[in-house]
């Protein structure tokens, strides 16, 4: 659906850049199928940032593979459908998916060093994407190469550019990566936990670059993290993810000061604060379910204290919940 927005009075609408609709990836076993995403949907509009937040193994980054068509063997899209601009993305040949990536979509993961060759100086890495996904002479390309590294923060460009991985620390080989990633102006950028390998200080600014990225070229951003900080300073919206569904999306702001599902509550009860003082962080009993041993009805019953008889047996569907859409049947009870 359509994001209607209000600003000054003026009525916006803007349409989904990318949709994921009833998305379902499984592993086959010699005991049979895991199903490890179950019906996810959710929209990512142009310019905005999606936060996606849940527990390890709650199908975070599957998704983000999923959406950039990099499923690890023998996994596989078995149901739903992924959308960009309209075009239906999950279906397509391996060359056509080559083709879409870096240009269309682009990715960022957790360690810089999986996605640059170490045999290679930056600027080589660099001119070779941006002159495979874009009409532009060696020398063009070299300085556009130049000017990425400028945008994102990396210090005398021209001298960095003929530099190799290992003669960067950590924060600037991401910066590199993130460099990378805009080589080809994607539309749509997903980024796998950017900022866990990195010191505090080195994750605010990168976190800084990524929001003002997102501002000055209005690419849209699917950040994947555990971090809820990170999604408090950098997302528009956040989809909490539990077992491989959705089990909340909604504004940020109201996912962290007014939470619906109780999966939700939890994460945000478990983050410390200055303002508060607690003897000790309030915690979820329990732990995210094994694949071959995902519970019936709602997967988070089994660790959650409001639930009720009809938990245990039916599967609720996101459902309006004040700003957000959560699937909880104790909310509709």
């Amino acid at each position: 659906m359509p994001l209607i927005q209000n600003y000054n009075n003026k009525t916006i609408v803007n349409a989904p850049l990318l949709e994921l609709r009833h998305l379902c990836v499984e592993f086959p076993t010699r005991k049979g199928s895991l199903t490890a995403l179950d019906d996810v949907s959710f929209s990512i509009y142009r310019g905005e940032t999606l936060g996606v937040v849940g527990e390890s193994g709650a199908g975070k980054s599957l998704t983000g593979a999923a959406i950039i068509g990099l499923l690890e063997p023998p996994g596989r899209v078995t149901g739903g459908e992924i959308w960009l601009e309209g075009k239906r993305i999950d279906a397509l040949p391996p060359e056509a998916m080559r083709s879409l990536r870096g240009k269309e979509i682009a990715a960022i993961f957790q360690d810089p060093l999986t996605s640059l060759n170490p045999l290679f100086t930056v600027g080589r890495q660099l001119t070779d994407t941006i002159q495979t996904h874009l009409a532009m002479t060696y020398s063009q390309a070299r300085h556009r190469a130049i000017e990425l590294l400028a945008r994102t923060g990396i210090p005398a460009p021209e001298l960095r550019i003929d530099h190799y991985p290992h003669q960067f620390s950590g924060g600037m080989r991401q910066r590199v990566v993130i460099a990378l990633a805009l080589a080809a102006e994607p539309k749509l950028i997903v980024a796998d936990e950017p900022t866990t390998a990195l010191d505090v200080s080195i994750q605010a600014q990168i976190i800084r670059l990524l929001k003002q990225l997102s501002r000055d070229l209005g690419t849209s951003i699917m950040l994947i993290t555990h971090d809820m900080g990170v999604i408090a300073e950098t997302a528009d919206r956040v989809a909490v993810m539990y077992a491989g569904r959705v089990a909340e999306i909604g504004p940020v702001d109201s996912m962290i000061h007014r939470p619906k599902h109780p999966y939700t509550k939890g994460l945000m009860a478990s983050i410390p604060s200055v303002r508060a003082h607690r003897e000790r962080l309030a915690q979820i009993e329990g732990a995210m379910p094994r694949l071959d041993a995902i519970p019936k009805g709602c997967a988070f019953n089994p660790r959650c204290s409001a639930a009720i008889v009809r938990c245990q047996t039916e599967r609720p569907e996101l459902r309006e919940a004040g700003d957000s859409h959560a699937a909880c049947w104790v909310l509709a009870s």
